[in-house]
């Protein structure tokens, strides 16, 4: 006995909604996945965040990666231009804050 594939499945698979496809307010098809653009937006903002918490604690870590998320999101083309950008520019700042205690102090800690 052979079997052999018939075309009459296609139609009846593809006419039935399937379970995924009911909540979605009547559009069929798959379903659409969120872009890199709306990372990007979170990069942008964590790295604005980072940046202004490293002005003031552990600069060493916060800065570098602050200045790598505000990359990584305008490299993404990110909404949040100029976030990203004070976030690149507070990484920055986090480094020659943190340059300017070691040369005060000759130690990489701050100490009041």
């Amino acid at each position: 006995m052979q079997f052999t594939a018939t075309s009459s499945l296609a139609p009846l698979a593809s006419s039935a909604p399937s379970a995924s496809s009911a909540g979605r307010s009547g559009r069929r098809g798959p379903e659409r996945r969120r872009s890199g653009v709306g990372d990007a937006d979170g990069m942008a903002v964590a790295s604005f965040i980072l940046g202004l918490i490293g002005l003031l604690v552990l600069n060493l870590f916060l800065g570098p990666v602050a200045i790598a998320l505000a990359a990584v999101a305008l490299r993404r083309g990110t909404t949040r231009r100029g976030r990203a950008l004070l976030g690149l520019g507070l990484g920055l700042a986090d480094l020659i804050v943190l340059a300017a205690f070691v040369s005060a102090d000759n130690t990489v800690s701050w100490s009041f």
